[in-house]
């Protein structure tokens, strides 16, 4: 990788001295939650963004490497290396270049040039290329024999050699790849007969874009229409701009041989230029759109995983249901699962014992707050909970991917005796405590926070909200006595089968009250145990370090700190006067650096501080289902779901509103994640409603009052308002398709 850190630091705007630290770190197994929070005087400070690229790029160079050595080879073998070929591998910076390259050289099924070849028409091909005043048909008739019987046969042939050479012509692919970036545009029609069928696409059954602008979600939603079989797709710029592209090179002149090279150029576009570069930028588009989608994936279970946390409090968590009833668990402050029980609130019979049940519980299980999810039936328990007036805060929590969970062998294992209501309802509860100890436990992508998530790269994705919870896990840090084998698998440097080992050795002592215990866990040797254990928390332990983010290996350094202020460390710790009033430049050691040992007294202020907001109550509208909804209403609602083309707003009924990017703020906008938040709470204006097909549209700006027009004077002293700019058109799905996206709670 040593010679990766120079490219490196170009694309990336680093030094390469940051690269060049960044790639030994990798290589000597460091994770990069590890290099960014311990490491940051060797990286300069870089963050997990930056060092996540610095692997990618490593990654493609890696790639890009070991193709060039191949193809070099290749074209080695075959004698055909010269140093004009070399030089050319040697200055390519992309995959399609090297390609390009290699193209005339890669093994290829047998084409009609290698056939027109094999029957002795290349010396004609030459000819025509020379574009010479001839007469072609008596030349082409010097090249007849018994597979080419006639004049045009053989000038076809010598056609089918040229439209290759100039297929397989680096320099006109490196035009050609060029005019599609710039004037390629994406097309779609619907398939005859399919209109019926595929109406969900209606807004693309004849629809084109400039493949420069188009947005990803509406590559997706083509992409997904072509797919399924709805709609035709094609990706090209207008074939007269690109074949006077390749015209420009090899036309010369108006002779004879001159009207076979432009067929030959049209050929050579129509049968392999076009469909060649059309399948690579549909890759390339396709590729683009996933990493957008994944992006927006990715950022929403951040904001989702560092959801506030209620703590270490005892539970009563409800799972609603209508005909099979409500089942309800409770829980200690640990999450441990005490008692279960289940109530009928919608039968007005029922409703008397129900209401005894929960007041029992809460006073025998000394319950500190009720969790309820906020799926079928969930607004009406809420309203029923409320009514009992426990004097007990009420949460409604997202439940989304708790059935994946209470089915899951993760569940099982956790809960064998119970079944799946039971564990779902235990899930709701312990989301309300913590909701990423909770969330980990779930395949992210069951989560429901997504943009057309089953659509994308399954493995891109699937790596990438990994290290987004893997981000989240050691930001927060990880309780080394209560946390779960599957929150500890995401801590840095552990991973599953340590993960097992921390349980079972933490059952076997009872609990862990030091860190350096960790080094007794079987298979945990040095390097897991400088990578895991400054995001490891005991609280109450032997020292008082161990409950912060401080790393092992700065506790040297923080008994000199207080050795010096005459102090214990105990005394030291919380103390803004005596940590400000330390000179970092002092305790600079080898291994730590000024930055660390900056981090070292900010933690050292408050240690073990949870970077999560405090969780905040939320109360609905007095509506419950869409049929109380009318449009002019402004309602309080809690943003689930954030897209490119807009947000989805839950306002208490079944099915979350969608604010249209154009109706989040007065400003134009192109993402609505420049203004919102996951769980944040707005006020929204009801604008359309349509029952039949369970949508509701919302607005945010028209909730607020639009922002003062700027006043100016001309030098007459008569005002005048600045005049406004043409709005740009919003890069969002059309309301139609995108209301289509509706996510929640359908068929509940």
């Amino acid at each position: 990788m040593t010679s990766f850190a120079t490219p490196i630091a170009q694309k990336l705007s680093i030094r390469p001295a940051q690269a060049q630290a960044v790639l030994d770190l990798l290589e000597e197994g460091s994770t990069i939650p590890f290099i960014a929070r311990y490491r940051k005087d060797k990286t300069g400070g870089l963050d997990e963004v930056q060092l996540q690229q610095v692997q990618e790029e490593a990654r493609f160079l890696k790639e890009f490497t070991e193709r060039k050595a191949f193809i070099e080879k290749t074209i080695t073998e075959q004698g055909k290396m010269t140093d004009d070929l070399q030089k050319r591998l040697d200055t390519a910076t992309t995959l399609n270049e090297l390609e390009d390259i290699y193209l005339p050289f890669k093994p290829k099924r047998k084409t009609r040039a290698q056939t027109a070849r094999e029957n002795g028409l290349e010396p004609l091909a030459m000819l025509l290329l020379e574009q010479k005043d001839a007469d072609v048909e008596q030349e082409a008739g010097h090249y007849l024999n018994e597979k080419i019987t006639t004049a045009e046969e053989a000038l076809q042939g010598a056609r089918d050699i040229i439209a290759e050479l100039i297929n397989e012509d680096a320099a006109i692919r490196a035009k050609m790849r060029n005019c599609f970036e710039k004037e390629a545009v994406l097309i779609s029609k619907v398939v005859t007969g399919k209109e019926a069928e595929g109406v969900k696409y209606k807004d693309y059954f004849d629809f084109s874009e400039p493949i420069s602008r188009i947005p990803s979600h509406r590559i997706l939603a083509v992409l997904r229409g072509f797919l399924e079989g709805f709609l035709r797709m094609s990706v090209e710029p207008q074939e007269e701009q690109a074949i006077a592209l390749v015209e420009a090179v090899y036309l010369k002149g108006m002779s004879s041989a001159s009207a076979h090279i432009r067929k030959a150029i049209k050929d050579a576009y129509r049968r392999l230029l076009q469909p060649s570069l059309e399948a690579e930028f549909r890759t390339a588009l396709k590729t683009k759109a996933d990493e957008d989608a994944i992006n927006v994936f990715a950022e929403n279970l951040r904001q989702l995983l560092l959801s506030a946390p209620l703590g270490s409090k005892k539970i009563l968590a409800i799972d609603p249901g209508y005909r099979t009833g409500c089942k309800i668990v409770c829980l200690d402050e640990k999450g441990v699962l005490q008692k279960t029980a289940l109530i009928f609130i919608h039968e007005p019979g029922k409703r008397p014992a129900a209401e005894n049940t929960i007041r029992g519980l809460v006073t025998q299980y000394l319950i500190e707050a009720i969790a309820i999810g906020d799926g079928t039936a969930g607004r009406e328990t809420e309203q029923f909970i409320k009514e009992l007036r426990l004097e007990i805060p009420v949460f409604m929590v997202n439940e989304d991917g708790a059935s994946v969970y209470s089915a899951s062998e993760t569940a099982r294992e956790e809960f064998p005796d119970q079944d799946v209501t039971v564990r779902g309802s235990v899930s709701i509860g312990r989301r309300l405590m913590d909701p990423l100890a909770e969330l980990v436990k779930i395949d992210p992508k069951s989560i429901g926070v997504g943009q057309y998530q089953h659509d994308v790269n399954a493995f891109r994705l699937k790596e990438r909200l990994d290290q987004t919870v893997v981000s989240c896990v050691n930001n927060v840090g990880v309780n080394l006595n209560t946390a779960s084998k599957h929150l500890l698998a995401y801590v840095s440097g552990i991973g599953s089968t340590l993960a097992a080992n921390i349980v079972q050795y933490r059952n076997e002592i009872g609990r862990f009250s030091s860190r350096q215990q960790l080094l007794k866990v079987p298979r945990l040797g040095g390097k897991a145990f400088e990578q895991c254990a400054g995001f490891l928390r005991i609280k109450d332990g032997d020292n008082i370090l161990d409950q912060s983010a401080v790393h092992p290996e700065a506790y040297p350094i923080v008994e000199r700190m207080a050795t010096d202020m005459g102090v214990t460390v105990t005394a030291l710790i919380g103390k803004q006067e005596l940590l400000s009033s330390i000179d970092p430049k002092q305790y600079v050691t080898t291994e730590l650096g000024e930055m660390t040992i900056r981090d070292i007294i900010r933690e050292m202020n408050k240690p073990g501080l949870d970077p999560r907001a405090d969780v905040q109550q939320f109360a609905f509208a007095d509506i419950f289902t869409i049929e109380d909804v009318k449009v002019g209403m402004e309602v309080p609602g809690m943003v689930t779901n954030i897209t490119r083309f807009g947000a989805f707003v839950d306002i208490g009924v079944k099915q979350d509103g969608l604010v249209h990017v154009s109706e989040i703020a007065h400003k134009y906008i192109t993402d609505p994640a420049e203004v919102l938040k996951l769980n944040q709470q707005v006020r929204v204006k009801v604008v359309e409603v349509d029952i039949a097909r369970k949508r509701i549209a919302l607005s945010i700006k028209q909730t607020q009052e639009p922002p003062a027009r700027e006043q100016r004077h001309k030098p007459g002293g008569k005002p005048f308002q600045q005049p406004r700019h043409p709005q740009k058109p919003a890069a969002e799905l059309p309301m139609s398709d995108a209301l289509s996206l509706l996510k929640k709670k359908f068929g509940k």
